[in-house]
């Protein structure tokens, strides 16, 4: 299972077990899109090759309002 956690700057993220953190650029520059308007799902893609997407996605924005 994967962990994520938000904040203005980038994302905390344990994958299988590792934890390390994806810089607001490096997101950013993955997807070609404002920081704010990407979604957890998006993020998602970035770590896992196939991840499972349960749920809707939501803004980063919205997530740490």
């Amino acid at each position: 299972m994967t962990t994520l956690a938000f904040d203005e700057d980038g994302v905390d993220v344990v994958y299988e077990g590792t934890e390390f953190r994806l810089s607001k650029d490096l997101i950013e520059g993955a997807t070609g899109k404002s920081y704010f308007d990407v979604t957890d799902h998006e993020v998602l893609r970035i770590v896992e090759k196939n991840p499972n997407l349960d749920g809707d996605a939501r803004q980063i924005k919205d997530i740490i309002g």
